[in-house]
């Protein structure tokens, strides 16, 4: 039996696909940036508070609490908690940010709701709402009415409306619940029913939205339960307004313990979009697709043939610049940092990503706004560039901040970038492009068997003329650079797992980077492992591995980034969507088919 992990982000993620917040196990709101997913994280006591403890939360607490529970309403991104005191009494709070069709479009709104009723006894709450602002360092001006209280700072003003005792809920003051309880935390605008009413009437048909988007998912037969709660944590991450993704919803979660490799993930990285693209639409889930494409094409003709960033902001800000904040830090371990240096980094990787993430665009006739020939041209412009610098040094994936090479990886992308617009061109009976494109991904593919390899290694090493093994050379079956049973590749695998495995973990990398060797395994590494291994026969051992990871997951089958081997304990930015995309590609990869069992 698998053990256990010990978890310390024990939290649940709710949200809208405009911002997002996390709820911890006492149901605390512990993190919640507002207006959007990289704004100003209003609720920051994930990392810290500058002031005194409560600060930077939403709590609403049970006196006496003794014991909670926490889980997701079956296939939705509604949170329910349960609170339990030692005398009998308790209470179950829902969570949850409105998101349902109304009027024609998406209801979506920069508001979240709670709602809180008796489960047993005679419970007496405490209401905790303390909003600070400016990472921490302002507190609002409080002011209220008769049915809410107004936080005014620095610039944003958020309006608590309820039916509880407003002067209770101000005050902080104790009181015996005696029926159903809401509050509505969002804009500084007045409701149009009674709080309760009209939050009741929001959790029922923002239940019914997710599960009628779940029901419309293509589950394999096996660990479908993972697969949806991967599937739905992976949309919350995309902020619909433009169609970014974000790679997480957190910043300077540390990969390690006190190692300072903490970074603000706030953002949509091309590469992490391109596999949470790819995840969701093996489930058939295509909406995403289709807003990403927005997206990336407002990318490539913002770029217009020249450098690409490997990371934009959510609105396509080009300058993210990176600094530091005065909050303590995940457990006291600092820095908090917001912004992301890697926006300057050369990441060729990008260009292939891009393609990638089009491709399926342009022979998928589901799609509601087919990709046409104009499409095709501007993608070509990032063909140019995958061409031109698919043997130059980069930073590589992994995003070095003090070294180049010409990254294997990175050329690999560029190949896959190069081959997928051969496809594309004959898809419109362009040949002659096809015929260029086709000979330019030849080109490519003879670079990297030749320098890629390494005779001595015996296996595809990270740099061109290289001696270490790196994880990312897991990807050279599923983007088809080689077939999986090719004995090359088949060697690099095994290669790359007696280096690079410890336990059912594997890392990155293992030689010592800018911040030193790494201590913690990355989660993506591990389950492209697992899809590898299941590529070349050995899928009883990718099982076995796979269902280790579903155990590192917590209470409510969330991942983050890292996870340290000898504990499981998870590590790194919260909740990592190449994590859960991991999930997702594990079981479609090993699951028994329907045809099994019906």
């Amino acid at each position: 039996m698998i053990p256990t992990p010990p978890q310390s982000l024990d939290l649940a993620i709710i949200g809208n696909c405009s911002f997002a917040g996390l709820i911890d196990r006492m149901a605390r709101v512990v993190w919640c940036c507002l207006p959007r997913f990289d704004g100003d994280p209003v609720f920051h006591s994930l990392l810290g508070t500058r002031g005194e403890e409560g600060d930077g939360a939403f709590a609403i607490e049970l006196e006496g609490v003794v014991r909670s529970e926490q889980a997701y309403l079956e296939n939705t991104a509604v949170v329910v908690t349960r609170l339990f005191d030692g005398s009998g009494n308790a209470i179950e709070i829902t969570d949850f940010a409105p998101r349902f069709q109304a009027k024609g479009r998406m209801f979506r709104p920069n508001a979240l709701v709670r709602r809180v009723r008796v489960i047993a006894g005679h419970p007496r709450i405490r209401v905790r709402c303390r909003p600070r602002f400016a990472y921490g360092s302002r507190e609002p001006e409080i002011t209220f009415g008769s049915n809410h209280v107004r936080f005014v700072a620095n610039g944003l003003t958020l309006r608590l409306t309820t039916n509880a005792p407003v002067t209770y809920v101000r005050d902080e003051t104790p009181f015996l619940i005696d029926g159903p309880l809401s509050f509505y935390l969002g804009p500084d605008e007045s409701l149009t029913d009674h709080a309760d009413r009209l939050c009741r009437e929001f959790e029922e048909q923002t239940t019914h939205y997710w599960r009628t988007w779940t029901r419309r998912l293509g589950l394999p037969l096996e660990y479908q339960e993972a697969v949806i709660r991967a599937a739905i944590t992976l949309k919350l991450c995309t902020y619909e307004e433009t169609g970014a993704i974000v790679a997480a919803v957190t910043t300077s979660i540390p990969e390690a313990a006190n190692t300072e490799r903490n970074w603000d993930y706030r953002y949509c990285w091309l590469r992490d979009a391109f596999f949470v693209v790819r995840a969701l639409n093996s489930l058939s889930e295509m909406e995403t697709m289709e807003n990403y494409l927005r997206y990336i094409n407002n990318i490539a003709s913002m770029t217009n043939g020249d450098h690409v960033q490997p990371l934009y902001g959510i609105a396509l800000e080009k300058t993210l610049t990176e600094t530091t904040v005065d909050l303590p830090g995940y457990r006291g371990m600092g820095p908090v940092r917001v912004g992301n240096q890697a926006y300057e980094h050369f990441q060729h990787d990008v260009y292939g990503n891009i393609v990638l993430g089009a491709s399926q665009a342009f022979f998928d006739k589901r799609l509601l706004h087919q990709p046409g020939v104009d499409d095709f041209e501007r993608l070509e412009t990032i063909g140019e560039r995958a061409f031109a610098l698919h043997d130059q040094p980069d930073a590589g994936l992994w995003e070095l901040r003090t070294r180049a090479r010409v990254h294997t990886s990175s050329s690999l992308m560029c190949w896959a970038a190069c081959d997928r617009l051969a496809k594309i061109a004959r898809q419109f009976g362009r040949e002659e492009r096809a015929r260029l494109w086709h000979e330019r991904a030849e080109q490519i593919r003879a670079t990297i068997l030749k320098r890629g390899w390494n005779d001595k290694v015996g296996a595809f090493v990270e740099s061109f003329e290289g001696n270490d093994l790196d994880a990312s050379l897991l990807l050279i079956a599923e983007v088809g650079f080689l077939p999986a049973k090719d004995p090359r590749f088949v060697a690099t695998v095994e290669r790359i797992g007696g280096t690079l495995k410890r336990g059912h973990h594997l890392f990155r990398y293992h030689a010592a980077d800018d911040f030193g060797a790494p201590e913690n395994a990355f989660n993506i590494c591990t389950f492209w492992y697992i899809d590898a291994l299941a590529r070349i026969g050995r899928k009883d051992e990718a099982r076995e591995i796979y269902e280790a990871m579903l155990a590192c997951r917590n209470h409510v089958g969330l991942l983050s980034e890292d996870t340290t081997p000898q504990t499981g304990e998870m590590w790194g930015n919260f909740p990592q969507t190449y994590s859960m995309v991991g999930i997702i590609n594990g079981a479609m990869r090993l699951s028994d088919g329907w045809d099994s069992l019906v």
